[in-house]
C-alpha cells in the first residue's frame, strides 16, 4: 500500500507546488531546492529558528496562519526522527485545510499512520511519502530489510566524565579483555569505573551495560552510544568509563563493520583510546598498529596513548621493540610483561590527570 504513495521523482513533487515546507533544517533546505519545487514559507516549532531567515523566508511558527497568508497548495513535513508527534499534528492539520501532504519517513512513516491515507482520500486530497525505498535492493539482492532501521533520535552530546575507547586493529584482538580488565583494577585502586560493552558476549564483571552495537544502523549507534553515556554519567556518576570497541577501521577482508567502528568512535567521543593489536592473527587481516592509530587520531579528536598487544599467536613479539617503535606504553595483558593491565591504567591516569 505504501508504495503507491512513494514519492518516484522530483517531478511527483513539482506538480503539487507551491509548498509550506515544515522544518528549517537540512531535510527543508535540501526539499526547497529540488527542480520545480516553489517555496512560499517555512514553519518550525523551535522558538530559537522562528523570526529568522532561512533560505529566503521568515521562518513562522503558526501553520494555520502561514496557509492563510499565502497560496500554497500542498505542505512539505521535512522533521527528524523523534519529532513524530509535532509531524502528525501539522499533517491532520494541512489536510483539514486542503492540502496535499508530503512527508518523510523519518518523521511520519505512512507505514505507520495509514489514517492519514484514509483522510487524505477522503477530502479530495493527495499524499505521499520520501521513504527510503529500501524495496528497490530486493532487485540486486533477492532481499530487503523489511523496515527502515534508523529510528533513534538524534542527539549531540559530550561526555563529561574522563572516558576511554578501548579499539583494535581488528576483531579479536582482546578489546573486551582489556575493556573489563582496565575496569577491575581501575575499581582496585579505588576509582569509580563503569565498563560499556558494545557486543551481547560482554557478559564477565565489572561490565555494567553491554549490547550488540552492530545491530544498529551507524546513524543510530552514534545516537546509542551518546544516550547511553549520558545515561550512565546522570545515573551513576563515575570517575572515569572505559567503552570496548569493535572490528576495526582499517582491517581488510571484512568491509562490512568499518562503518560501525567508525560510528562507535563518534558517538563515544574518547579522551583517550588504548590500541590492542594481535599479531599473526589466524583468522583475520589487520593492517598494524600504524595505520589504525592514524585512522582513529584522524577522524576523531582524540589520541592512542597505550597498546595492549595479544601474543596468543606469536608469543616471541617483543614488546619492547614495538614500545621503541611507537613511543607509547605497550603491555601484554595476558601474562602481565612490561608492566601488564597496571601499567595500562597508570598511563591513562597520569594522561587523564585523575
Amino acid at each position: 500500500m505504501v508504495f503507491m504513495y512513494t514519492v518516484e521523482n522530483s517531478e511527483d513533487l513539482a506538480s503539487l507546488s507551491p509548498y509550506i515546507i515544515i522544518g528549517a533544517g537540512g531535510g527543508g533546505e535540501k526539499f526547497s531546492s529540488f527542480t520545480g519545487v516553489e517555496t512560499v514559507g517555512f514553519l518550525d516549532d523551535s522558538e530559537e529558528k522562528q523570526g529568522s531567515e532561512f533560505c529566503g523566508h521568515v521562518v513562522e511558527g503558526d501553520l494555520v496562519e502561514l496557509i492563510k497568508k499565502t497560496n500554497s497548495k500542498s505542505v512539505a513535513i521535512m522533521l527528524p526522527i523523534g519529532a513524530e508527534g509535532a509531524a502528525l499534528k501539522h499533517a491532520v492539520t494541512a489536510l483539514a485545510l486542503g492540502q496535499n501532504v508530503v512527508s518523510s519517513f523519518r518523521s511520519l512513516p505512512l507505514k505507520d499512520n495509514p489514517s492519514l491515507i484514509k483522510l487524505a482520500e477522503e477530502e479530495g486530497l493527495i499524499i505521499k511519502e520520501i521513504n527510503s525505498k529500501l524495496h528497490v535492493l530486493e532487485k540486486a539482492l533477492d532481499f530487503a530489510p523489511i523496515k527502515d532501521t534508523e529510528i533513534l533520535p538524534k542527539i549531540n552530546y559530550l561526555h563529561k566524565k574522563p572516558l576511554v575507547f578501548v579499539g583494535g586493529t581488528s576483531q579479536e584482538c582482546g578489546k573486551r579483555t582489556t575493556t573489563y580488565n582496565l575496569g577491575k583494577i581501575a575499581e582496585e585502586k579505588g576509582l569509580k569505573s563503569i565498563v560499556l560493552s558494545t557486543d551481547e558476549m560482554g557478559l564477565e564483571k565489572p561490565t555494567y551495560i553491554n549490547f550488540r552495537a552492530f545491530s544498529l544502523g551507524v546513524m543510530d549507534l552514534a545516537a546509542a552510544m551518546m544516550g547511553v553515556i549520558k545515561h550512565i554519567e546522570e545515573t551513576e556518576d563515575p570517575d572515569i568509563i572505559f567503552v570496548e570497541g569493535q572490528s576495526s577501521l582499517t582491517e581488510l577482508g571484512n568491509p562490512h563493520p568499518k562503518g560501525g567502528a567508525a560510528s562507535l568512535l563518534f558517538g563515544t567521543r574518547p579522551d583517550a583510546v588504548i590500541l590492542c593489536h594481535r599479531p599473526n592473527h589466524p583468522n583475520r587481516t589487520p593492517q598494524g598498529i600504524t595505520k589504525e592509530l592514524t585512522a582513529i587520531e584522524a577522524i576523531e579528536d582524540t589520541k592512542v596513548i597505550g597498546l595492549s598487544i595479544n601474543r596468543r599467536n606469536k608469543p616471541d613479539e617483543s614488546l619492547e621493540a614495538i614500545e621503541k617503535e611507537f613511543n607509547l606504553p605497550t603491555v601484554d595483558i595476558y601474562d602481565g610483561e612490561n608492566g601488564g593491565i597496571e601499567k595500562l591504567l597508570d598511563t591513562i591516569i597520569d594522561y587523564l590527570n585523575l
